[in-house]
């Protein structure tokens, strides 16, 4: 996301980092992941080495390589049963982390330094509730035109 939350426009992320694909890849091979119908379009195939899950309300949605549910619940029930199933990614869009927010453990996000324009936004969260584990700051280069900082947050214990 950037420094004002924007995380696309118009069905688009308004960055292109291929460090930051890397390392979602490298992130989620291996492990469930969780989409809205949107991100899943904009993405435009499902991605290999990882159960992809996609929520939607069109009861006749379809698309290889995916499964198709109707609910947060029913998306956690089919990432359950998956391999790699201890860690779950959400992937997006906005909707979709606002639902999935309040009962994540981890973020893993990529902030982008910048304000972008766009129409979709990381949900509004609470620092205080989440500790920082990990910060790693990267310069921009000839492939990744803007600096970025992957960071990680655990929830903290109640």
């Amino acid at each position: 996301m950037g420094e004002n939350r924007v995380i696309g426009g118009s069905g688009h992320i308004p960055w292109h980092l291929p460090a930051d694909f890397k390392h979602f890849k490298e992130l989620t091979t291996g492990h469930p992941i969780v989409m809205g119908r949107k991100t899943f379009e904009s993405i435009g195939k499902s991605l290999p080495g990882r159960a992809n899950i996609v929520i939607t309300r069109d009861a006749n949605y379809q698309n290889e390589g995916i499964a198709v549910v109707s609910s947060p619940e029913a998306a956690l029930v089919v990432a359950a049963a998956a391999a790699g199933s201890e860690e779950v990614f959400i992937i997006g869009g906005a909707e979709i982390y606002k639902l999935f927010l309040p009962q994540a453990d981890k973020l893993y996000i990529t902030k982008v330094d910048g304000d972008f324009n766009g129409d979709a936004f990381f949900p509004e969260w609470d620092a205080e509730g989440w500790r920082l584990v990990s910060s790693e700051k990267h310069e921009k280069d000839e492939k990744n035109a803007l600096d970025f900082t992957y960071l990680v947050y655990e929830r903290k214990s109640a």
